[in-house]
């Protein structure tokens, strides 16, 4: 079956950095796209970042731009998402997902991992 198993999580000071890895096992398709969403208490689930397998092209969510950067290592089976510049509204469970099929990063997320929280400090 499907696995996606996040980890990197923990606690951070403002203005410090994070390396979210998402390690994914068990499918098979060619088409595909690995996105990192995060929740936080009271609010909507946010889509942060995607990379689509077609042709690696990323997608970033406005809160993130230029501080966080999504990345993946074929080889490994895992991606990445670095997070520069952290900010205590950054505080949130953080899941990676996969959407199968040629939507790619619009498609619609079958498979998520477990999550992993990441807590942000003033």
């Amino acid at each position: 079956e499907v696995q996606l198993v996040e980890s990197g999580g923990g606690l951070v000071q403002a203005g410090g950095s994070l390396r979210l890895s998402c390690a994914a096992s068990g499918f098979t398709f060619d088409d595909y796209a690995i996105g990192w969403f995060r929740q936080a208490p009271g609010k909507e689930r946010e889509r942060v970042s995607c990379i689509s397998s077609n042709d690696g092209s990323t997608y970033y969510a406005d809160s993130v731009k230029g501080r966080f950067t999504i990345s993946s290592d074929n080889a490994k089976n895992t991606v990445y998402l670095q997070m520069n510049s952290l900010k205590p509204e950054d505080t949130a469970v953080y899941y990676c997902a996969v959407a199968s099929g040629t939507y790619y990063c619009l498609g619609r997320y079958d498979y998520w991992g477990q999550g992993t929280q990441v807590t942000v400090s003033s």
